[in-house]
């Protein structure tokens, strides 16, 4: 079953699509003749297809991913600036990206961005939402900025100081350089680089194992890792409650028992997320 959301009038083959396929849920970034550039309608309908792969049971891992083989994401669509990106309406898309980006972060189960070819601008900003992020030996890194006299906003400026730290920030940024899928390794960008032939492979299998453990755990684990990393900006009161209330509630749950059971009988648990 396929979910599909059309991106924009203007931009009919631009779009975010839903794959579903058992436990794993596939959001698809699909706008090929651009290198999956994101569209003013492709940024507006994450928040929906996310809350769509929140809701439904059966989803417990999503990964993110580019159509085509050339790219996970070209970062914004150029073309579109002088018509979003100037005056009164950059205010407007600045909005839906943030929407965007918090719709993925927010995510309760676990994300995955399987990266190969370019991954750039937004591109990156958006896998840096994910979770986890495995690429492919072909994979490409870079944020743009400064070649095009954009500024980042401190909130987001911050997600990638927390992930790479502020020297590597600044680097990246001040030369808006390409960097190499063993250079993103090597500064944390991504888990894991592995052959494109066998990336989909293998990201495959991280998620079907993930898809076999507690969900709560998993919820509980991101909420504080959130909490974290939002006590370093002075904002994480309320996701410090919400990860120590999620904590607490893994103890209480049918999940807990039966991971005890399982573990006394020699036998795989059966996890259900309550």
């Amino acid at each position: 079953m396929t979910a599909t959301v059309p991106a924009s009038p203007e931009t009919p083959t631009a779009e975010v699509r839903i794959e579903r396929d058992g436990s794993i849920g596939w959001l698809v970034f699909d706008h090929e003749t651009r290198r999956n550039a994101m569209t003013v309608g492709m940024w507006q309908a994450l928040p929906r297809l996310c809350q769509e792969l929140e809701d439904d049971d059966d989803i417990r891992v999503v990964i993110l991913r580019g159509a085509g083989e050339k790219a996970f994401v070209a970062g914004a669509d150029i073309s579109q600036f002088n018509e979003v990106r100037t005056g009164g309406s950059a205010t407007t898309y600045d909005q839906a990206t943030a929407l965007g980006y918090t719709a993925i972060e927010t995510l309760a189960k676990p994300t995955l961005a399987m990266i190969h070819g370019v991954c750039v601008g937004g591109g990156l900003a958006i896998s840096f939402c994910a979770d986890i992020r495995y690429a492919a030996d072909d994979a490409r890194f870079a944020l743009p900025p400064a070649k095009l006299g954009l500024g980042y906003s401190p909130a987001g400026t911050a997600k990638i100081v927390d992930l790479l730290g502020p020297a590597v920030t600044k680097e990246i940024v001040y030369t808006g350089n390409i960097y190499d899928a063993e250079t993103a390794l090597r500064w944390g960008m991504v888990n894991h680089v592995r052959p494109k032939a066998d990336l989909e492979t293998y990201v495959r299998e991280q998620a079907e194992v993930m898809a076999t453990r507690a969900p709560l755990t998993q919820r509980a684990t991101k909420l504080a890792v959130a909490a974290h990393l939002a006590g370093h900006r002075s904002d994480g009161s309320d996701l410090l409650e919400r990860a120590e209330a999620a904590a607490k509630g893994c103890f209480a749950s049918a999940d807990y028992a039966e991971g005890v059971a399982a573990f006394m009988e020699k036998r795989s648990p059966v996890f259900r997320g309550h």
